[in-house]
């Protein structure tokens, strides 16, 4: 039985509606006036990326100092952004600071989620399904949504309407963020190296032996089972020159291939590219601290964005490629005696692009005045608002339909252009609503907050944080209608130590650190 024949047999009956946590999942259609042609790029950064040493806190830099004795970078060296003086990239990221400057990046401070896990394996889990921290998913956000919208694939896909990869993986295994209920709703291509010999319909060469003819045959047989390579050979033949990319720097090769299906016509939606060796328990820095395996990283990084951005203007497209880079978690505040730091929490996240909402979104983490190898940087953001963001904002996901493929109802972020979406309807500038007091800090049994609402009513989350990311009381989730709040909140179940308490009012949110005696 042929291969497709296979998965046209075994799903034959069994599509959608299928289930997710016991709960029916349906098939969404698009929304009015949305853009087929807007494409996602999504760079993990594999390793936990180091986000205190990514982007350097400007004002709180003495004490960025004091937690990086041995790593911290000079204030002389960070690289500057318009229109921020909080905050400066690590001085490798010069191509990221120019796309900065032209507008076309948006920052987002302390991105995490409650009680985060710190496994390598189990924190992409989290990330790539969406999940709660004790939950477990066999589907992933991006898989969800895809399943949404093309409810009876793999049956008759592809076909006229969709002859090409709903999604796209760079890497030998597609990542659980395409998974949903029944199937995969993306392919993998092996690597750069397999891109161009399935382009060029050659695997290189092979030994006039009897294990290179059977290696021959298993390669014929491979090719005539990829049911997308026509459509991948013929997009990629009609771009013949592209901008120059970093030499050495596997992620641009990878975004370098994405470049070119995007602006050979190619219609798939989702691209997933990555770039490892980011868990820098030791030797991140070399005797100048500006060097070593963090800065290649996140030199490499930046390259190829700025690299692949150039490229997409160059083949008229830009317009079309939204992206954003994203790590399993970020590392402690402070620096171990190894030239290294160890596994943390929250950590920034990039999103760039012609249409992105070119801003620094939140405050930078407050840190400690004295801090310990226990301390972690707080929660501002959670990443599935980013996630659902993107979906309602950029591939203009009707919100009724939101919370199906993220599970949940999540705080959304001005990260795109109002005008990407006809159905957008949220306006780009935030009404600014007054955060947060928290007193009397430190506290003992009680401690009071008190902020103030502008909207006529607003949805007001208040969540409290141990100093390592769990979330140990919600002390408000509600509506409250316009003035000023106080609220006295029972810490009488606290135990003695350091608190994040974080408020979040609509689009905006703030994190004040509080001291139970």
């Amino acid at each position: 039985m042929k291969r497709r024949d296979f998965v046209r047999n075994s799903l034959a009956g069994v599509l959608l509606p299928a289930l997710i946590n016991g709960l029916p999942f349906r098939a969404f259609g698009r929304a009015a006036g949305e853009d087929d042609e807007h494409i996602l790029v999504i760079i993990q950064l594999n390793g936990g990326n180091d986000g205190l040493n990514t982007v350097i806190p400007v004002d709180q830099y003495s004490r960025y100092v004091t937690a990086r004795g041995n790593m911290a970078i000079p204030e002389n060296r960070l690289l500057k952004i318009q229109g921020d003086d909080t905050v400066g990239l690590h001085p490798a990221m010069t191509g990221l600071q120019t796309l900065f400057n032209e507008g076309k990046v948006a920052l987002v401070q302390s991105v995490g989620y409650p009680n985060p896990n710190f496994s390598h394996f189990r924190a992409t889990d989290i990330w790539n399904t969406a999940s709660d921290a004790k939950e477990i998913i066999h589907s992933g956000w991006m898989g969800r949504y895809l399943a949404g919208q093309h409810p009876g694939y793999p049956n008759d896909y592809p076909n006229d309407r969709f002859p090409d990869p709903l999604a796209i993986q760079i890497g030998s295994v597609v990542s659980n963020a395409l998974q949903c209920p029944l199937q995969s709703m993306g392919i993998a291509i092996t690597n750069p190296s397999g891109f161009y010999n399935l382009v060029s319909g050659s695997g290189g060469p092979v030994p006039d032996t009897r294990a290179g003819k059977e290696l021959d045959f298993l390669r014929k047989l491979a090719d005539s089972t990829n049911l997308y390579a026509g459509s991948i050979q013929s997009a990629a033949s009609r771009v013949s020159k592209q901008a120059d990319y970093p030499a050495g720097n596997a992620l641009a090769d990878q975004l370098k291939i994405v470049a070119r299906l995007v602006a050979g016509g190619l219609k798939t939606r989702v691209y997933m590219v990555s770039l490892g060796g980011f868990d820098t328990h030791s030797n991140q820095v070399t005797t100048d601290v500006t060097t070593g395996t963090h800065a290649t990283l996140l030199g490499k990084v930046s390259d190829a964005i700025r690299a692949f951005m150039d490229d997409l203007k160059l083949l008229g497209v830009s317009k079309k490629v939204l992206g954003f880079t994203y790590s399993e978690f970020g590392r402690r505040v402070k620096s171990n005696a190894s030239l290294g730091t160890d596994h943390g929490t929250a950590a920034p996240m990039f999103v760039f692009g012609d249409m992105v909402s070119p801003q620094v979104l939140g405050k930078t983490p407050e840190l400690p005045s004295s801090p310990t190898n226990t301390d972690n940087l707080p929660m501002q953001y959670d990443f599935r608002s980013v996630y659902a963001s993107v979906l309602q904002r950029w591939f203009c996901m009707e919100a009724s339909y939101l919370e199906q493929v993220m599970l949940k109802d999540f705080q959304q972020l001005t990260l795109i252009q109002g005008q990407a979406c006809s159905n957008t309807v949220t306006a780009n500038e935030p009404v600014q609503n007054t955060l947060l007091s928290v007193y009397p800090n430190p506290c003992e049994h009680y401690f009071t907050v008190s902020f103030s609402i502008a909207a006529a009513s607003a949805p007001v989350l208040m969540q409290v944080f141990d100093h390592q990311g769990r979330l140990v009381d919600v002390p408000i989730q509600n509506h409250f209608a316009s003035g000023t709040h106080t609220t006295t909140v029972n810490a009488g179940g606290y135990f003695p130590g350091v608190y994040y308490v974080r408020l979040q009012v609509n689009e905006q949110q703030e994190v004040k650190r509080l001291v139970k005696r």
